[in-house]
């Protein structure tokens, strides 16, 4: 049997007639279920905006903090899998900076290296026209010690006071070098012959505190 539509439509649309005064329980069915309808979806919507929106807030936390501790997880672990080659390396370091030290004079030894260096032209046969040692330029652990070196002779024993600096048990560098000719014929070198300490440990700890300072 075929249905009619409009007639449908028409029997709907008249059980919404005449509600005025009449209790909700006698209401037709077409009415008490398109007013069930919207109860149910507001019941939806306050739920959802009370209690559902902060649980799925919480969800889309926790999973970003799942993948944080996966990251910190992968992190540790390749950490932990090279832990013994950086124990390795660590030794290698400090054995390094062990071997780096003992070329670093104390305070007490920078008279014996100038003493050195001094040694080093005169033992070549040198002239020094200028052997002055500036003021030390003093960093978080050593202290740099520029001196002002020129001295005069030929060519071969300026070559050889070089080599000899470069043998030296400390660390010695040589820069800004310029050679010229003298009046003599032979040759003068000018140098800044740069040599290194390690800071006392009180030293070590006002350099700490001025870094400190000026922070603040």
């Amino acid at each position: 049997m075929a249905i009619n539509v409009k007639e449908l439509f028409d029997d709907i649309n008249s059980q919404f007639r005449d509600l005025n005064g009449l209790h909700p329980g006698l209401w037709p069915i077409a009415p008490r279920i398109a007013v069930a309808f919207f109860v149910l979806v507001f019941v939806i919507a306050i739920g959802w905006v009370a209690y559902w929106s902060s649980q799925y807030e919480e969800i889309d936390l926790a999973q970003q903090q799942e993948v944080k501790l996966k990251q910190e997880y992968k992190d540790k672990m390749q950490k932990a899998i090279n832990l013994d080659a950086l124990k390795d390396q660590r030794i290698l370091v400090q054995q390094y900076v062990a071997t780096m030290e003992k070329q670093l004079p104390s305070k007490a030894e920078m008279a014996s290296l100038l003493s050195d260096i001094n040694q080093a032209g005169s033992g070549r046969g040198l002239q020094f026209d200028q052997f002055k040692p500036g003021n030390p330029v003093v960093k978080d652990y050593y202290a740099e010690l520029p001196i002002d070196v020129k001295l005069s002779g030929s060519y071969h024993d300026l070559g050889e006071f070089v080599s000899d600096i470069a043998k030296l048990s400390r660390i010695v560098t040589l820069n800004n070098l310029a050679i010229s000719s003298n009046k003599d014929g032979g040759l003068t070198l000018d140098v800044v012959a740069k040599t290194f300490r390690y800071l006392d440990k009180d030293e070590v700890l006002t350099q700490a505190n001025l870094k400190k300072a000026a922070k603040k």
